[in-house]
Formats: structure tokens, C-alpha cells, sequence
């Protein structure tokens, strides 16, 4: 789950890394209380999305009176961001974040997340901030330096030695850099992060660092224990049909294709979607009902993949485990009766009670196209959107 800026910003004041002073404004009206509070007649305007990119959007502007402030801010509400991390759709900024300006010296950069190819946290830093972590690691490796996190969210003294002077800060200027390293590394374990980031960290002329932006993603799996961090989400910064999935508890994904699949289990979707583009067309969504689902699930899966006008056909590609196959199968007929289906529909089960449930299919009166595995299944399914058989 993403978080807004603001909301990285007040986890990060928490844990005593220093940020600019900030207020969070929807209406146009409250700008006026909001400068006036934080004693400033210039700021930075920022757009409030679940997305990177935003000051090449034109998302970011440096404001230097009060009418400029103004007229930003009631252009940046309601701003609609569209850009290669948001896809065609794009997202609309609901807030703005106005923030007092900070003299920079230098930036850097800090981060964390998880290192799945060594099952550890780690600290990233770098000297080089301000660009994509990714494109300093492409072009120049050795200004990144790589630190474990401790299981408990520490970082041992030589390791905060070593990036103190791996970053070029001594004096007052490195006790700054290990607390904000000691904080970013403490709440990215006590959050159940799976990324915080701090780009840039900057210095100031006064030697001050401050978090001038910050980005912070909550693995799914934990919000069960991070309950406040659960009701940050905002669901303006996703599609309607992704906000319905949520509601009932379905994994799905929409994608730019125009065949609509339906499975249980991420692995199957992952190659029920290669097949499909195997066989020359493309998935028009992600979507799995988990490997128990209900009938009345099944339903709600079907009402989401129509919902997506660019769907031409539905894969239902079932392996029942733990699931029972009829199960499944009900569940296909009811939806597609209830929905007044008007697309080809193409099924293929394997499993547990298959052979009810490839009776229950064929005996339901409706024009399903039965597959016998996946291969089948797929092929027949671009087939039927491109006009064969």
C-alpha cells in the first residue's frame, strides 16, 4: 500500500528525521489560514499522488508570493497526472502539500527496502541525489553504498561510521546523517515497509539535512498489525474496478488488453497472461479469487472484469485445490446469467470434483466454450475475439 508524501513526512518526524514545515490543503480557501500559520508568503506547491514524476508534470512549483501560491494551488487541485507510472488513466491530486522553501547545497540520497535475493533489509545510500536511484546504479555503482538493517531495525556503530564517511559528512553534519539513518532504518522494520526513501536529503548552506521529499510503501501482508497505517490509504489513487476488488477481497490488476482472466493463484495468473500473449493477444486484467473462493466471489470477479469496456472475451482458468471445481462452476453460470453476458466466454477446470463441474457447465444451457487445458483454453480464447472459432 502507498502512502501520500505528507503521510511519509509525519512517520519520518517521528522518528526524528527533520523535515520542512508543511500543510495539507483541498480546498483553495484554506491557503490563506495554512500560509499564515507557517509565517510564509512564498512556498512549494506539490501535488499529492501515488506517483513519481510529478515536477516534469508540471506537478511541482515554487511559488514566490502569496497570488502565485494562490493561483497554483487552485491549479494543482484536481491536477490530472498522467505519465509513464500511472498509465493512460493517470491519477488526480485530491491535496496539495505547500512546504517552506529550503536553500540547497547539496542533495543526496537514502533509502530502504528489501533485498529479496539475500532475504534481508538494507539501508541504500548515495552522495548523488535528486535523480532515480536506478539510474545512479546503472551509470555510476560505486556512489552507492549498501548496508543490512538488523531484524530489529538497527544499525550498528561501524556501519553508521562507514556511511557517514562514505557520504562526506563529518562533525555535526555526520551525528545528523547516523540519526536520520538510524530513524529511516527503525521505522522502515517497525512499519512493515517495503520501500521509504528520501530523495532527495538535502544540506542546506547552514549545514542543516532536512527529508525535502519522502516515499513510503506498506507491504499488504502486514496491514493486520499496522491498523493506522491501514486507514492512511487512499482509494481516489486507484481504478474503480481495483477499489471494488479490495471491497471483496480479490487480487486484480488492470492491464491494456482484451481478454479478461479470472484464476486462483498469482503463479497460474502470471502464465494463463503468457499464454495469452503466447498465442498473440494481450490480457485485459489480473484477477484472482483466491484459492477458496465463493460463488458470490466468483460473481463480483465477473462484474469487475466487465466493467472494463475493452474486454472482447473472459478466461476462466480454474485449478481446484482447495477449491471445488462445481463450486467454481455454479458460480460461472450464475454470473454470467445475472450479467446477461455478452462476450465469448472460455473455461478451463482441473482439480478437485472437475468432472462435476465440467458437467455442470455444459449442462447450463449457456454458449460456454469448454477448454481442456490451458493451452487450449488460451488459443481458444484469441481465437474468439479475432473472429474464429
Amino acid at each position: 500500500m502507498n502512502l501520500h508524501e505528507y503521510q511519509a513526512k509525519d512517520i519520518l518526524r517521528h522518528y526524528n528525521i527533520p523535515v520542512p514545515e508543511f500543510k495539507v490543503i483541498e480546498r483553495v480557501d484554506e491557503v490563506e489560514l495554512a500560509l499564515d500559520e507557517m509565517g510564509l508568503d512564498q512556498a512549494i506547491v506539490k501535488i499529492q499522488v501515488h506517483a513519481g514524476g510529478r515536477g516534469k508534470a508540471g506537478g511541482v512549483k515554487f511559488a514566490k508570493s502569496r497570488k502565485e501560491i494562490l493561483q497554483e494551488a487552485e491549479r494543482l487541485i484536481g491536477f490530472h497526472l498522467v505519465n509513464n507510472q500511472t498509465g493512460p488513466l493517470g491519477v488526480i491530486s485530491h491535496k496539495i502539500l505547500l512546504t517552506s522553501p529550503v536553500d540547497i547545497e547539496k542533495e543526496y540520497y537514502m533509502g530502504a527496502i528489501i533485498d529479496r535475493e539475500n532475504a534481508r533489509a538494507v539501508l541504500i545510500a548515495s552522495p548523488e541525489g535528486g535523480m532515480e536511484i536506478e539510474e545512479i546504479a546503472e551509470k555510476t555503482p560505486e556512489k552507492i553504498l549498501t548496508l543490512p538493517i538488523g531484524l530489529d531495525g538497527t544499525l550498528k556503530p561501524y556501519q553508521l561510521y562507514t556511511l557517514t564517511e562514505f557520504m562526506g559528512w563529518e562533525g555535526a553534519l555526520a551525528e545528523q546523517g547516523a540519526q536520520i539513518a538510524r530513524g529511516l532504518a527503525a521505522a522502515f522494520i517497525e512499519k512493515d515497509a517495503s520501500l521509504l526513501e528520501i530523495n532527495p536529503l538535502v544540506k542546506t548552506p547552514q549545514g542543516r539535512l532536512y527529508a525535502v521529499d519522502a516515499k513510503l510503501s506498506i507491504d499488504d501482508n502486514a496491514l493486520f498489525r499496522q491498523k493506522e497505517l491501514a486507514t492512511f490509504e487512499d482509494l481516489t489513487q486507484i481504478t474503480e474496478s481495483e477499489a471494488l476488488a479490495r471491497e471483496h477481497d480479490l487480487a486484480y490488476i488492470g492491464l491494456m488488453g482484451e481478454i479478461g482472466c479470472m484464476v486462483n493463484g498469482a503463479g497460474l495468473a502470471m502464465a494463463t497472461m503468457d499464454i495469452i500473449q503466447h498465442f498473440g493477444a494481450q490480457p485485459a486484467n489480473f484477477l484472482d479469487v483466491g484459492g477458496s473462493a465463493t460463488k458470490e466471489k466468483v460473481a463480483e470477479g465477473f462484474k469487475i472484469i466487465l466493467q472494463d469496456r475493452s474486454v472482447k472475451a473472459i478466461l476462466v482458468n480454474i485449478f481446484g485445490g482447495i477449491m471445488n471445481c462445481a463450486t467454481v462452476a455454479h458460480g460461472v453460470i450464475s454470473a454470467a446469467k445475472d450479467l446477461h453476458l455478452k462476450v465469448p466466454l472460455i473455461v478451463r477446470l482441473e482439480g478437485t470434483n472437475v468432472e462435476e463441474g465440467r458437467k455442470i457447465l455444459k449442462e447450463s444451457g449457456l454458449a460456454i466454450i469448454a477448454a481442456d487445458d490451458l493451452s487450449d483454453a488460451a488459443e481458444k480464447a484469441v481465437k474468439a475475439i479475432k473472429g474464429g472459432s
